[in-house]
């Protein structure tokens, strides 16, 4: 309990001027009051707006996609680029069972199965080793289609994840999709900021998306972001998102089944304002992982530090404690003294709705799920 005390103590250092210390609260310290008024005075607050259209321009400037479409959340995002990726009731998505719960969930809002391959321990991500020995024993090519030997079902897509900010080895991921042909969607979530060999993670496959919630790096209240590289596909994107509207100056014509998923002009003008700063709260970002990184050295704590030919925003640092009754012995004293720490999510397999779908071998995942903790990421407000 005294080594609990001294990370606690420490942890309140890095956040003097809180007495509840959250996991990850948003920073404004920008020019989101100056755009918030504007949309407010201009009375453009619902979802046609030039901040809209404005953020969408950043996004793509700052990733490098050569498309990006606004949404009302990621898992939104997730769901459209299931469409566009064709997959339809009865298939199958392959994603990890190490996931927030709505990379799931957008599988079956297509009426689609998941099946959860391994992540891996080195990247917290989907592991391309056992992702291609899964597919190999699982799965045939026959007649256009990847087919699954034992239910016979078409698998039409994978969504490895870039897990807590750090980028999985998706160029590895992206040749193992392409030599089975099925589509490649990225959950990069949680990693605005982060890039694998240099280049930004979303951008690898035939779609990525983004999440502009509450508690990452750059927010918009609630948000999220489809990526793609093919202009065509992100048209489209964008006439889904808008209920299928087909412009007009005053008639209303829908021509297929679309959706409400349109982000309002105030939550995108938020979203400009705070993607001002992100270079510089992505330094800061990772300043406090290199505290954390030495603290933990000094005793004996494993650190999790971004991945080999990776550069993480570090949403959320985490450590590994020895088992599951110390993780949890952990987070009952940190919680109780006001320090906010978290698990990893209860494995995707192991939720009611999820127990009966197909799993690799998930010994890395089980083991993250009981020993990892994540610990409080905020960037300081140092005004």
């Amino acid at each position: 309990m005294n080594q609990f005390n001294q990370i606690s103590t420490f942890i309140r250092n890095l956040y003097p001027d809180k007495e509840i210390i959250p996991l990850h609260e948003p920073l404004f310290v920008g020019n989101e009051i100056k755009y918030l008024k504007e949309c407010i005075e201009t009375t453009f607050v619902s979802s046609v707006g030039p901040f809209v259209d404005r953020f969408e321009k950043m996004i793509e400037e700052y990733t490098g996609a050569k498309k990006a479409v606004v949404c009302v959340s990621g898992t939104n995002a997730l769901h459209i680029a299931l469409i566009l990726a064709g997959v339809e009731r009865g298939d199958e998505v392959i994603t990890q069972p190490l996931t927030f719960v709505a990379t799931a969930n957008a599988i079956a809002y297509c009426g689609a199965n998941p099946v959860f391959v391994d992540v891996s321990k080195k990247t917290l991500g989907m592991d391309p080793d056992k992702l291609e020995d899964f597919l190999v024993k699982n799965y045939s090519y026959s007649k256009g289609h990847t087919i699954n030997k034992i239910s016979g079902k078409k698998l039409k897509a994978c969504i490895p994840m870039h897990t807590f900010g750090h980028p999985a080895e998706i160029d590895a991921i992206k040749q193992i999709c392409d030599r089975f042909q099925i589509t490649l969607i990225e959950d990069a979530a949680e990693s605005l900021g982060s890039k694998y060999k240099n280049k930004h993670t979303g951008t690898f496959g035939q779609f990525g998306i983004l999440s502009f919630n509450g508690n990452k790096s750059v927010t918009t209240g609630g948000g999220g972001m489809i990526l793609t590289n093919n202009i065509k596909l992100g048209e489209r994107a964008k006439h889904l998102t808008t209920q299928a509207k087909i412009h007009h100056p005053w008639e209303y014509i829908h021509d297929e089944i679309g959706y409400n998923y349109r982000m309002p002009n105030i939550n995108a003008a938020l979203g400009c304002a705070q993607l001002e700063n992100i270079e510089a709260n992505i330094k800061k970002s990772r300043e406090i992982a290199v505290k954390y990184k030495k603290f933990f050295e000094s005793i004996n704590i494993s650190f999790f530090s971004e991945p080999e030919n990776s550069f993480s925003n570090y949403w959320l640092n985490a450590i590994f404690l020895k088992d599951k009754a110390d993780r949890d012995a952990f987070l009952e004293y940190t919680n109780g003294q006001g320090v906010r720490t978290r698990p990893a999510w209860r494995l995707m397999n192991k939720l009611s709705m999820f127990q009966n779908c197909i799993t690799g071998d998930l010994s890395n995942a089980n083991q993250i799920e009981e020993t990892l903790v994540n610990l409080p990421s905020s960037v300081p407000n140092e005004k």
